[in-house]
């Protein structure tokens, strides 16, 4: 609406108005005060629970029992095979001899085929008619017929593979000679031509007298199964050269004999141990951290009219001590980190072992028992995971439904999941929409939007009142200078006569 004010009165209507709409600006601006504050410490609640999923994702590496029974293999002659060892391989020395590997079918050219360069088949090869034939692999079979006048060997190639057969088909120009193979090794591999009457791909004796020179007899060409001894089980087949017994996979490269060793890698499950309390101690910084932050209570989020009074430095850095210390001495917080501290100090009972604590082998907190820091005697640790693997396997990674006899990363991935959980109904989730998210924070958000639509509807309705009593004003004084015009015109004149 234009507004043209102070024309009669010649009073700065907007300017008084602009400071009659300050008292209820007041309240507008401590509202989104509120609501800034409680979507920083939203935000930080967040940021926290980020933290805490990371974490969690170790943790439950740690309560896998797999993690703890990592193993070294190694060949002793890797020409003959290589191998590599899952958690559930056993420990032990095992003579493998390797008979035979396993093979598709893999045929060529055995000798230099005519060029092909812009030729049909019957061109290239001295054809005529058509040549037809069926072929038979592991995926199906399919009749082929080529018109020799208008087909080149690129068409038989195409038509082929076409066909997904499980046989693969290819033509080097450079060197003229065509290839056929078996997609897969194994008995079950093969390549099977019937129907060949003109001999373009077979013949009866696989010597290679046939147009392609293909050492493919007309009927079943196999591949074959790999054999070989792991220990005493002897006669083991496998359509792969890639196998697996007992835990160790391994891959078969020529025959022959070689020993495969397995251990017990203790490298690996002491750098998992290491890594899981580097991972510990940093989301104990990041708690405590929050914890302890600084609390400027003379630093409150700005204003809108604030705001643009300063330069975006001036704000940056006004707003980093506005957000400082928001969740000092937070209950919550507090509570997640009094947990995790407490189970990874407890023992854990019922076992029967030496290593029934942390601190049994070898890690225990800093000095600095405030910090919640763990640090690690390697040496001790060392020895223990030499000592009773198992004990330290079950040390973590214990099942039971009392929490106290629980593992101790099964018992901190319960913790940390219950503090997730408490910091979501707090806070809401990086995934919770506006609209969806019911949590604590959420909600008193949502109230205070309410409040601001209120309080901003109510400013607006003083705003439009005081326009209008200000025009009725000037309607007056308006109206008032016109009579005393008038009067003053009509009385000049009396005098005049």
């Amino acid at each position: 609406m234009l507004r043209v004010s102070g024309l009669s009165s010649g009073i700065d209507t907007d300017s008084i108005i602009k400071q009659l709409m300050q008292a209820y600006q007041v309240p507008i601006d401590k509202l989104n005060q509120n609501k800034q504050t409680l979507e920083w410490k939203q935000e930080d609640y967040r940021t926290i629970n980020t933290s805490l999923r990371s974490f969690r994702d170790t943790v439950f590496n740690m309560k896998l029992q797999s993690t703890y029974l990592a193993k070294n293999v190694s060949s002793s002659d890797e020409t003959v095979l290589t191998a590599t060892a899952g958690s559930n391989a056993i420990v032990g020395t095992y003579q493998v001899n390797v008979t035979r590997l396993a093979e598709g079918v893999s045929k060529a050219s055995t000798d230099v085929l005519a060029d092909e360069s812009g030729k049909t088949l019957g061109g290239q090869f001295g054809l005529s008619g058509t040549v037809t034939f069926t072929l038979t692999g592991s995926k199906g079979s399919h009749d082929f017929s080529f018109d020799t006048s208008t087909k080149t060997i690129s068409d038989v190639v195409k038509e082929i593979n076409g066909a997904d057969l499980g046989i693969t088909a290819s033509y080097d120009a450079d060197q003229n000679r065509f290839f056929l193979n078996t997609t897969t090794t194994g008995a079950d591999a093969v390549i099977n031509v019937t129907n060949d009457t003109s001999s373009f791909l077979s013949d009866t004796g696989g010597t290679g007298a046939n147009t392609l020179k293909l050492k493919l007899i007309s009927g079943v060409n196999s591949g074959q199964d790999a054999q070989y001894d792991f220990g005493d089980a002897t006669g083991l087949t496998s359509s792969v050269n890639n196998v697996t017994v007992n835990g160790v996979t391994m891959t078969l490269k020529n025959l022959g004999a070689s020993t495969v060793t397995v251990t017990s890698n203790t490298d690996a499950v002491y750098n998992s141990i290491v890594s899981f309390i580097d991972s510990y101690n940093k989301i104990e910084d990041t708690i405590t951290t929050k914890l302890s932050e600084t609390r400027y209570s003379d630093y409150v989020p700005l204003t809108d009219d604030q705001r643009s009074q300063l330069s975006d430095t001036q704000i940056e850095k006004w707003e980093e001590k506005a957000r400082s210390g928001i969740l000092r001495n937070d209950d919550i917080l507090s509570g997640i980190r009094g947990k995790m501290r407490s189970t990874m100090s407890a023992p854990v009972s019922g076992l029967t072992g030496e290593y029934k604590s942390l601190s049994d082998i070898g890690i225990t907190t800093t000095e600095d028992y405030n910090s919640g820091q763990l640090v690690i005697d390697e040496d001790k640790l060392r020895k223990a995971l030499e000592d009773d693997p198992e004990g330290i396997m079950k040390l973590f990674t214990n099942v039971s439904d009392d929490y106290g006899q629980k593992g101790i990363a099964a018992r901190l991935y319960e913790d940390v999941n219950n503090g997730m959980n408490k910091i979501i109904d707090q806070a809401g989730s990086d995934s919770s929409s506006i609209l969806l998210d019911d949590s604590y924070i959420g909600k008193r958000i949502s109230d205070i939007d309410s409040s601001i639509d209120t309080a901003q509807d109510r400013m607006d309705v003083a705003n439009e009142r005081y326009y209008k009593q200000f025009t009725a004003m000037e309607q007056a004084i308006q109206q008032f200078n016109s009579q005393s015009a008038y009067l003053s015109q009509m009385l000049g004149g009396s005098s005049s006569s």
